[in-house]
């Protein structure tokens, strides 16, 4: 019972105090290097800042000034400032050089993938474990969570009991992904779990006392919340005044002060010294499941019943990581890298039904979770019903998942329409607002006619095309509103907007580092507008001042070929915290720019000096600086900065560039 529970979590020490401050800045500094000086491939980037990171993931890390930098990351073919106003500085230099030299001529790896590899930090004893990455060799005990114990305990009390479980999650991908995974696995060991999503418009983020109330009503006696409820004091607290026992498997930024509940799991809860804040919520919900299988096996409970085949569920877990935009280092590469080689097998119809009405061509790799699968789980959550994706991905029944994935691609499309005519409504907002003040540090636009379920996606373009943090906000008629963050490298949303909380300048909010949500008070845009820009605008400074494109190597047209994009692939699998490598042609001459497709893509070739040809594309650039750069550029020799990708349309296979920046060939100097 939630008495016994709560003495196990005093008994362990593990019951949720508030910190004294000196205490809560120590144990925060340590869990900072712990969780980096743990991971030998994050050290390169952990010393060189990660606003060096062009993907994008960010933690409190050292800085460095612009002496220190240029000493670091000399700039690459003298570009100080390309056509997106930025420098292209070496990735790899010094004693990087010679360890790719070793990786060379000691493991014998082809060169460019040993420069990959050596920028990255990996050393030939580092080279087996770094391009094998296996959960046996990097997930540790689970119990090395703060508050895993209880957790397993009451997971394992409910299992064999039969106890009917409420599990609520979140809205998004992350969410979907940890609610099926977790009542998948309850179901099969013996629980009879029930899943709650919330709508986004009516309920808001998190547990709320009317669907609590609901759950309970129906028979629940345990109440599990998945990627939320780190902050859900007064809910969680009536949660537990009427009798449910209620367990957090979360992720978000947690505050020193933790709603008493029977167990809190939360990487990110300052007390926790696991080196595990990277892990997104399913990471978390793996982690307790593995030490549930693990206590029902030593209970004798597997005998009764068939053990579920965890790892085969590695697939959600790998779409949540990197649809959450996880940073894929440690522990979430050997999840992403397990869970594709999963996913390609077409075993979950759920999945299998996603791929194919996104039109994917060729074998699954990371980045079609970001980009295809994950936006279409999404729209459930943003415009429609917020339930359909963890329905779709618990289902084993193809005819039924095909039916809500075909749902799903269809409000995916309605959202691109809503979320194209909003942005180009923020987009004016925002350079009118430019012009009056030119030095803004953060981004903050809003507007009542706005869906708030597209908001992080305007958010999200804004930083794209002005490259700075940025917020969105859909105001109500009393001018109150629902908002999103999306934030540049090396500025913390997550801990800024939950500054903005306690302050009571916004009614709630919170997030990650690169994204957070906010509630505005009545009225409180400008309150919001004037705190968020003093709270971030040495942040801002500070990562403008590092700012610039990482380049791995040059390359020539002749280079892109196939085989070595698939050399690259075993340096992946690439995301948040694991940039792609970048690429650039020097004295390349742009030829046929042509806009295609109903996003504004522009498709590009360039040309070597010996003839040989490349054709590459810049997603979403028609309107943007690099497409204008390249229209202007068109004829001219240039430097063109990229990664690498395969195109497989049409059953064929070619190589291609992925446009990320260009500079003008003799103007590269410029300041």
């Amino acid at each position: 019972d939630r008495s016994c529970a709560k003495r196990r979590n005093r008994c362990t020490g593990r019951e949720a105090r508030a910190l004294p401050a000196a205490e809560s800045r120590a144990l925060a500094k340590a869990k900072t290097d712990q969780a980096w000086w743990r991971d030998p491939y994050a050290r390169e980037s952990h010393m060189t800042r990660n606003a060096h990171d062009n993907s994008g993931t960010a933690n409190s890390r050292p800085t460095c000034d612009k002496d220190e930098l240029a000493a670091m990351n000399p700039l690459f073919l003298g570009v100080a400032r390309s056509e997106l106003g930025r420098p292209w500085r070496q990735r790899l230099s010094g004693p990087g050089l010679a360890l790719a030299e070793s990786l060379v001529q000691v493991e014998g790896l082809p060169d460019t993938l040993a420069r990959v590899l050596a920028a990255r930090g990996v050393t030939g004893p580092d080279l087996k474990a770094f391009l094998e990455p296996r959960l046996r060799d990097l997930m540790p005990d689970p119990s090395v969570l703060v508050d895993m114990a209880p957790c397993v305990a009451r997971l394992a009390h409910a299992v064999k009991g039969g106890e009917s479980v409420a599990i609520f999650g979140d809205y998004d991908v992350d969410g979907a992904c940890s609610a099926a995974l977790l009542a998948r696995f309850l179901q099969a060991a013996g629980a009879r779990p029930s899943v709650h999503i919330p709508d986004r418009l009516i309920e808001g983020y998190g547990p709320n006392s009317e669907a609590i109330r609901m759950l309970a009503g129906e028979g629940a006696t345990l109440l599990v919340t998945v990627d939320c409820g780190t902050t859900s004091h007064e809910v969680l607290a009536e949660a537990m005044r009427i009798g449910m026992d209620v367990l957090v498997l979360d992720h978000h930024q947690a505050p020193v002060a933790l709603p008493d509940v029977t167990a809190l799991v939360n990487p990110n809860r300052q007390d926790d010294l696991s080196g595990l804040g990277h892990l997104c919520a399913a990471g978390v919900v793996f982690m307790a499941l593995a030490g549930l299988s693990r206590e029902l096996r030593a209970s004798g409970h597997w005998g009764k019943h068939a053990a579920p085949d965890l790892l085969g569920e590695l697939d959600l877990v790998a779409l949540a990581t990197v649809a959450d935009v996880a940073p894929l280092i440690g522990l979430n590469r050997a999840f992403v890298r397990q869970g594709l080689a999963i996913a390609r097998q077409r075993a979950r119809p759920g999945l299998a039904a996603l791929m194919d009405v996104s039109g994917l061509n060729g074998p699954l790799e990371a980045w079609h979770f970001g980009f295809l699968i994950g936006p279409r789980i999404n729209a459930g959550g943003r415009i429609g019903d917020a339930s359909l994706g963890a329905r779709l991905l618990m289902l084993d029944d193809e005819i039924s998942a095909r039916d809500i994935a075909v749902q799903l691609n269809d409000l995916n499309r309605d959202r691109q329409e809503i979320e194209r005519a909003a942005v180009e409504e923020a987009v004016a907002e925002v350079d009118a607002s430019l012009q009056r003040n030119p030095e803004q540090p953060v981004i903050v636009a809003a507007a009542p006619g706005w869906h708030p379920g597209i908001v992080g996606l305007v958010a999200s373009r804004l930083k794209e095309r002005f490259r700075r943090s940025a917020f969105a906000f859909a105001l109500d008629e009393g001018g109150a509103g629902t908002g999103s963050g999306r934030s540049v490298i090396g500025v913390d949303l997550g801990r800024a907007v939950r500054a903005a909380a306690e302050a009571g300048i916004i009614a709630k909010g919170g997030g990650h580092a690169m994204a957070a949500g906010a509630t505005l008070h009545k009225g409180g845009l400008e309150a919001f507008r004037v705190f968020i820009t003093n709270v971030l605008r040495e942040a801002v400074d500070d990562a403008s001042a590092s700012d610039g494109l990482l380049v791995d190597a040059s390359l020539t047209a002749a280079s892109v070929t196939p085989r070595l994009v698939e050399e690259l692939a075993a340096a992946g699998p690439f995301g948040s915290g694991s940039p792609e490598p970048t690429f650039v042609f020097g004295q390349h001459r742009i030829m046929d720019v042509q806009v295609v497709g109903s996003g504004g893509h522009v498709r590009v070739k360039i040309k070597a000096g010996d003839g040989t040809v490349a054709s590459g594309v810049a997603f979403r650039a028609a309107d943007q600086p690099l497409g204008q750069a390249l229209m202007a550029l068109r004829g001219e020799p240039a430097h063109v900065a990229a990664t690498l990708s395969v195109d497989r349309w049409g059953g064929g296979e070619r190589a291609e560039l992925r446009l990320q920046d260009v500079a003008k060939a003799g103007l590269s100097t410029r300041s």
